[in-house]
């Protein structure tokens, strides 16, 4: 029950992985992660297929193999949470909701951090090399 309740995670977050390829302000990259969990912990065919994925080699291979991440990867991925959190911000502005403001800004505040001092930034050149 576990490993079917993993695979279908998995493949939902493939799905919207797959959508924030192309739709700006759905993360990627988190969603990419969490199929990549579900997938180790459902089947090890499953595991290498997604691994072998063009999907996964262009987003997560190298940060998974603690390479790092390209400048473009971080900028799409601190891009999109931004413009999520954005939206999550004003609607919470609008209702007057100052706490949920204030944790949602340190939310923001640490991702960027994050991915700016603390995800090493690889060259473009370097990426996929083993």
């Amino acid at each position: 029950m576990k490993k079917i309740l993993y695979m279908i995670l998995g493949c939902i977050s493939v799905g919207l992985g797959a959508a924030g390829v192309v739709i700006p302000v759905l993360p990627t990259v988190p969603f990419l992660m969490f199929a990549a969990f579900c997938f180790a912990g459902s089947s090890k065919k499953l595991d290498r297929w997604f691994k072998n994925t063009k999907l996964y080699k262009e987003n997560l291979a190298d940060f998974a193999a603690g390479r790092g991440m390209t400048k473009k990867t971080k900028c799409r991925i601190m891009t999109s949470v931004t413009l999520l959190m954005s939206v999550g911000f004003i609607m919470m502005g609008l209702k007057g909701i100052v706490f949920g403001c204030v944790v949602l800004g340190g939310v923001w505040i640490f991702h960027l951090i994050y991915f700016l001092f603390l995800v090493r930034t690889i060259p473009a050149m370097e990426e996929h090399e083993v």
